[in-house]
């Protein structure tokens, strides 16, 4: 182990490990969990109380992975796994519609709300059936995660499924994201299964040499959350320059997470450039934290929350600086991991209440009491916890 981490081992633990078992689960378990209808509520506020009884569907998914992965990989506890098996049983029999697309928000007893345009539902979908087939054994959860996953593919790499948001061609840095990451973590359950002519593995390297060729930006140090179709950078345009740092660090590390299990030290190097460039471009100087949105030449940015600190950048950096300096056992990201983890859970735990604020101004002050809504519940903060804990345990692949 490095020197960072004898240090500081038996303190991060407690914040990770501690934290996520004897805080985060049972918070959602005891005010999320719908133990009336089935599925995960997650509008929630300070202390728990529900605020709004529609339902995320991104979250059924996401929620089953998140206790599913903690049933199957920490301990078998049975409440853990009556979460997933909720959660996947909303997905399938509330969720769907005549399209093969789920929808985004139904009420809390399962009729449909809304449907978005983009196909992201389907991959949380994905990996929560997977978690239950990993639990279970039972067939019908592997069928819907390869269904799932094939549903998203054909909707994102087929022309003419999802509507275009502009007339302006472009390509997007988050489907490719949900690519890679989906077919880990359904590769952690399945196996390397076969989907739409490809192993899992081969669809994560089709979308880490996407997002490499299309999205990285060496000449510029940066990671485009959108490009024209060659990898164009529309310059002239606030969506053209847009940065979202966080997201692009998230990117870093699915990157490096694969890099580190296939030996290509070409990715590997790569995820710790995108690492590097975007910690820059978002790491507040000022008041700590990372920026929302930055712009790529330092212009004015027309969305009005850039500045603000969201909960899922700060989780994603934490992850990524912990698996960059455990990979490299270099110190300068050991001192970014510690900078990123040490304003983060300064700023965002509610310690009285439990969880945490989602959303926070430019010096760290939570705007909201809000412990949940459709973007926020139960995943990417557990999911820092639980991944951090695994890999200071040396147990994370």
């Amino acid at each position: 182990m490095t020197p960072y981490i004898v240090s500081r081992k038996a303190e991060l633990l407690r914040e990770y490990r501690d934290g996520l078992l004897g805080d985060i689960l049972p918070f959602w378990l005891r005010h999320g969990l719908d133990r009336e209808h089935g599925g995960m509520l997650t509008s929630l506020g300070r202390r728990g109380d529900l605020i709004d009884s529609d339902k995320s569907v991104w979250f059924q998914g996401r929620s089953a992975w998140t206790f599913g992965v903690l049933h199957n990989t920490v301990e078998r506890r049975p409440e853990w796994l009556e979460a997933n098996l909720s959660c996947v049983r909303f997905l399938r029999d509330k969720c769907g519609s005549p399209s093969g697309k789920l929808h985004f928000t139904v009420t809390r007893e399962g009729n449909p709300l809304r449907m978005r345009r983009y196909v992201f539902s389907e991959c949380f979908a994905a990996i929560g059936y997977a978690e239950a087939f990993r639990a279970t054994g039972e067939a019908e959860w592997k069928d819907r995660s390869l269904a799932a996953y094939d549903t998203f593919l054909k909707f994102n790499r087929e022309a003419g499924h999802i509507p275009a948001k502009s007339l302006r061609p472009a390509r997007g840095l988050s489907p490719l994201m949900m690519t890679l990451v989906t077919a880990q973590d359904m590769r952690a359950c399945l196996g390397d299964l076969t989907v739409r002519g490809r192993t899992l593995s081969q669809w994560a390297d089709t979308a880490i040499s996407e997002i490499l060729t299309f999205f990285v930006k060496p000449d510029l140090k940066a990671v485009m959350e959108m490009v024209g179709p060659q990898g164009e950078v529309y310059g002239e345009h606030f969506d053209g320059r847009l940065l979202n740092p966080g997201h692009a660090i998230e990117a870093a590390w699915f990157i490096l997470r694969e890099a580190r299990r296939t030996g290509n030290k070409d990715h590997a190097k790569a995820s710790l450039d995108m690492l590097d460039w975007m910690w820059a471009r978002g790491w507040d100087k000022e008041h700590g934290g990372l920026l929302y949105f930055t712009d790529l030449h330092g212009k004015p940015i027309q969305e009005y929350w850039h500045f603000m600190k969201f909960w899922w950048p700060h989780n994603e950096a934490i992850i990524a600086t912990l698996l960059a300096h455990l990979h490299t056992g270099d110190a300068k990201y050991a001192e970014m991991h510690r900078q990123v983890h040490d304003w983060s859970y300064a700023h965002f735990p509610d310690r009285e209440h439990g969880e945490w604020y989602g959303y926070l101004d430019r010096a760290g002050k939570p705007t909201s009491e809000l412990k949940g809504n459709m973007w926020k519940g139960p995943f990417h903060m557990p999911r820092q916890k639980y991944v951090c804990w695994q890999l200071l345990e040396g147990k994370y692949e």
